[in-house]
């Protein structure tokens, strides 16, 4: 890796993170950075994973104040994250490598899509009215779907949890990014583990990543308690579909 892609993936990394805590789809940048820099499209997108991991974690810990009080919450849904990433990661390393790269684009503009429709699904979810009308066992399942498809891909998980919890969970909407984030973090712990025990990681990219994702996601909390993410919601998706276009010519 040259020293130039070193630095596009250290900032890939930084502006991933913060659009992780933001909005979700941090890895529509991390993906096409770790391409450029010359990496497989299955090692990209395992590494994107490991890396992006500080980033996950940087955002928890930043969003401190707004997870008080949802311990019992996050326990009850953990255990489904934990169930379904596992199962997307198990999926990710069983499939062809070149059937993999066939199916990439067109999730990039599945999460594409998640992203751009986000803001509309979040004000109709908050006009559902109450979560305590919905079985646990519902929101767990949905969680667990979202689950296996983040460890397979990973790209828009965020948003497919934010949107699941606006669903599902009577509370802030402020509350349920940080509740997200946590769930994020562990479910992309879980494919991380399971591509590190299987050798599916470039450490020194991954290393790149996570040394940006860290930084960027601690300041993307800040933003997002200030700032509107529609500016850079519609970045991540003008950028996310330039790259699944590309994809597709190469294809």
């Amino acid at each position: 890796m040259s020293p130039a892609q070193g630095l596009l993936v250290v900032a890939a990394g930084f502006v991933g993170g913060g659009v992780n805590a933001l909005a979700g789809g941090g890895t529509l940048l991390t993906y096409p950075a770790l391409l450029a820099a010359g990496l497989p499209p299955m090692l990209a997108n395992t590494t994107s994973s490991v890396g992006l991991l500080t980033g996950y974690a940087g955002g928890s810990l930043a969003y401190r104040r707004e997870l008080e009080g949802q311990r019992h919450r996050a326990v009850r849904l953990i255990g489904a994250g934990v169930a379904g990433g596992i199962v997307g990661a198990v999926l990710l390393l069983v499939l062809d490598p070149d059937a993999f790269r066939s199916v990439v684009p067109y999730l990039v503009l599945l999460a594409c899509l998640l992203l751009a429709v986000q803001p509309r699904v979040a004000s109709w979810l908050r006009d559902r009215g109450r979560a305590d009308e919905h079985p646990l066992w519902v929101t767990q399942v949905l969680i667990g779907t979202g689950a296996v498809y983040g460890t397979f891909f990973g790209a828009g998980l965020g948003v497919v949890m934010l949107a699941v919890l606006g669903l599902l969970v009577a509370d802030d909407l402020q509350r349920l990014n940080a509740l997200k984030g946590v769930l994020s973090l562990v479910i992309n712990a879980v494919g991380a583990v399971i591509f590190v025990v299987t050798g599916h990681v470039d450490w020194l990219a991954a290393l790149l990543l996570a040394a940006g994702a860290f930084g960027g996601a601690t300041l993307g909390v800040a933003l997002a308690r200030r700032l509107p993410p529609q500016g850079i919601r519609a970045g991540v998706v003008v950028t996310g579909v330039t790259v699944a276009v590309v994809l597709l010519v190469r294809a």
